[in-house]
């Protein structure tokens, strides 16, 4: 288990993970972005209401896609099923 300190959104924040550092990178790149966009369309925005912002877009993005997900897998057992049953050549 590795030990990172990064800094997300001006907090510095210490914690063990089985992580990749690239992976993690890239997580804090796309707050970084995100929280810039937030800040743009809010002149003073409390880091607090930027936080819970970004993990509701977050949570949006995630229930987007299980959604997708969810209709891919069903559009998949559909040809599973075609392709099992002959319907497909």
């Amino acid at each position: 288990m590795q030990h990172f300190t990064v800094n997300v959104l001006g907090l510095e924040i210490s914690f063990k993970a089985d992580a990749d550092s690239d992976r993690l990178e890239q997580a804090i790149d796309m707050l970084d972005k995100r929280a810039e966009i937030l800040r743009q369309h809010s002149r003073q925005i409390s880091k607090e209401k930027l936080l819970t912002l970004l993990a509701l877009a977050l949570a949006d993005d995630l229930l987007i896609l299980a959604e997708q997900t969810e209709i891919t897998e069903a559009k998949v057992q559909e040809l599973v099923r075609k392709i099992e049953a002959g319907m497909v050549p």
